[in-house]
């Protein structure tokens, strides 16, 4: 009597084989975790992909840990720095540069008191990294440029004369981001202010200053009283 091909037991089945046919789930194991460390170590050392159909990714160029050198320009001026990529613009300017008009606070790009303008626009500078804002070869203004040495800006003047300031910590963010709004809305209503500085927090609540400071700069229209105002 002939002998019986020999099926492999259920155990056999279940540790050697996968579906798919002619594979066994030993060679597809090996083959999985040689393409893996294939990719890692490509990916790693040459940027370049190894699956079939991949398009391979042009190596990027690596900067840092170290401190490289930079040039940020500020208020009209070219400022070179030695500084690690993952130092924010905020702390290159407080820190390297003392300008210390932008205040760290928050530190997560949620309070507004460290607003500086870049090419014209308000931004929080604690969520924007020196060497992004050299690269890019932008502006950088911050309150100390606003106006020339031992003058003040008409903005700052309506600050004060508004009472728009009480510890004074929050000011600089909010005189720069008025400024960057007024630059884009040279007449703004009370409500269009009251909208606008949305993404600046004052802790001592001196937003109806603040917002009569800005108006006043605009033109003056629909101021409310001060009674009741909010």
């Amino acid at each position: 009597m002939a002998d019986r091909p020999k099926h492999p037991s259920e155990n056999e089945k279940t540790e050697n084989q996968v579906p798919g046919p002619g594979i066994g789930r030993r060679k597809f194991v090996k083959l999985v975790g040689g393409t893996s460390m294939a990719v890692t170590a490509g990916g790693v050392l040459a940027g370049a992909a190894v699956l079939p159909g991949i398009a391979a990714e042009a190596p990027s160029a690596v900067m840092g840990p170290t401190a490289i050198p930079i040039t940020l320009r500020v208020n009209g001026e070219a400022r070179k720095l030695m500084l690690e990529p993952r130092v924010t613009l905020l702390d290159a300017l407080r820190n390297h540069l003392d300008l210390t008009g932008a205040k760290k606070v928050c530190d997560r790009g949620t309070c507004g008191a460290c607003t500086v303008h870049l090419n014209g626009r308000a931004v929080y500078s604690c969520t924007v990294l020196a060497v992004d804002a050299a690269e890019s070869g932008a502006e950088i203004h911050t309150i100390e440029g606003l106006a020339p040495e031992g003058q003040i800006h008409p903005l700052s003047a309506a600050f004060v004369a508004n009472d728009g300031q009480q510890c004074g910590f929050c000011t600089p963010g909010f005189v720069m981001a008025s400024k960057a709004y007024l630059d884009r809305h040279p007449h703004p209503s009370y409500n269009d202010v009251k909208e606008g500085l949305g993404g600046n927090f004052c802790r001592c609540g001196t937003y109806m200053g603040v917002r009569r400071a800005v108006v006043t700069v605009g033109g003056g229209a629909g101021i409310p009283p001060n009674e009741g105002d909010s």
